[in-house]
């Protein structure tokens, strides 16, 4: 694998994405009165919280931010949140993580909604690669790269000192 990198978004259309599906869920929700976006550590969780300020402001609903942490690696679904699952019950739950790849770590997360009657659970991706292992699909996807197995998609958002971008490598 090469240690070349190709810079697929910039930190404004980083932003432009996030917006643009900002928009996407106040329309998919505009009659809520609330709805919770359960990001997925650690990159996921950095994308719900720029959606929930984007939503802050422009959304006529309460957004609620949630937080997901899950064992990658497991081949069993072991999460830690830092909310009681029960409290979603009868509400929208916006799933996000940075790439979708395998679908793995989506599916995780639709794991820990399976007990719970839910009003709508929807996905958001920063990048949909394609690689799906699992029947998984986004509702919202900044966008969708059509990549090799052997390339990895970088994404930094919010890590101190380096500007938000994703890169292919």
């Amino acid at each position: 694998m090469s240690d070349k990198k190709i810079l697929i978004l910039n930190s404004q259309q980083i932003q432009q994405k996030i917006d643009r599906i900002a928009y996407q869920i106040l329309e998919d929700n505009f009659d809520e009165t609330e709805i919770l976006i359960a990001g997925i550590l650690p990159r996921g969780n950095h994308v719900a919280e720029r959606l929930k300020t984007i939503l802050d402001k422009i959304a006529p609903f309460k957004s609620r931010l949630l937080t997901i942490e899950l064992d990658k690696q497991s081949s069993q679904l072991h999460a830690k949140t830092n909310f009681d699952v029960q409290e979603c019950s009868d509400k929208v739950i916006v799933l996000v993580d940075d790439v979708l790849n395998s679908g793995k770590t989506l599916a995780y997360g639709f794991g820990i909604f399976l007990d719970v009657p839910l009003k709508k659970l929807r996905t958001v991706v920063l990048v949909d690669r394609n690689h799906k292992n699992f029947p998984v699909t986004t509702d919202y996807a900044g966008v969708a790269l059509s990549t090799v197995i052997k390339e990895h998609v970088d994404v930094v958002i919010d890590v101190e000192g380096e500007e938000d971008a994703v890169y292919l490598r």
